[in-house]
């Protein structure tokens, strides 16, 4: 159990860090406007009829970062601030969230994979903390309590795998929403950068909600292990 708190806090400490800086940056690059000056919507639904989509709707939503692309509905939804900016932020923003529109479009693998596992990731991100903590208490009484903890690791393991599959889901959206921005003329080469660096930050949660679900799941399996020697 130490090993589970340790590193529940070192990840949730580097996850706070990430989100500090990811916050600080996309703050400083929301106060520079792009050369282009259009603003999220009109880069979003720019970027959606040059990639020959046409039946992607662009909407506002609440929040802060709550940006996303709605496969089900066929919906980008950017945040007010990305919606009706004209800044860099709100640039790298719209791009990366139609980048997953135009791989939904195309089939693109990854996409497919992370869409068909969601049905199954809902299932075990509900309970397999929970069948983990009662087969970790049911140790002591023997029997079946490994049998227990084993379901539950292996419930955690399709979370696992869902947060790695997600990884170049969000790389590939970057890497089309970068491209388009440039070859579009959206943004300047400096402009560009700074949109590479606000979503190399995005990208960093995933990596450390990955790092975290793995070394979790490892240690799952190192008690699993230890009971089983016993």
């Amino acid at each position: 159990m130490t090993g589970i708190i340790m590193i529940s806090v070192v990840f949730m400490l580097l996850g706070m860090f990430v989100q500090y800086r990811l916050k600080t940056k996309f703050n400083e690059y929301t106060r520079m406007a792009t050369t282009s000056q259009l603003s999220g919507k009109e880069i979003a639904e720019k970027m959606l009829k040059d990639n020959g989509i046409y039946d992607v709707q662009v909407i506002s939503v609440e929040g802060t970062l709550t940006d996303h692309y709605n496969p089900m509905n066929k919906t980008v939804n950017l945040s007010r601030d990305v919606f009706d900016g004209r800044s860099v932020s709100a640039a790298a923003v719209a791009a990366h969230e139609c980048g997953h529109a135009v791989q939904h479009a195309t089939a693109y693998s990854m996409l497919m994979l992370r869409s068909k596992i969601v049905p199954a990731v809902q299932i075990s991100s509900t309970l397999s903390q929970w069948i983990i903590m009662a087969g970790i208490g049911m140790m002591g009484f023997g029997g079946g309590n490994q049998t227990v903890l084993l379901i539950g690791i292996f419930l955690y393991a399709v979370t696992t795998l869902f947060t790695i599959i997600t990884l170049p889901v969000e790389f590939d959206a970057s890497a089309r929403a970068l491209k388009w921005l440039s070859d579009a003329n959206i943004t300047v080469p400096a402009e560009k950068e700074k949109a590479k660096d606000a979503l190399k930050w995005a990208a960093l949660t995933y990596v450390v909600s990955a790092l975290a679900s793995i070394a979790m799941l490892v240690q799952y399996l190192l008690i699993y292990q230890s009971r089983s020697r016993d």
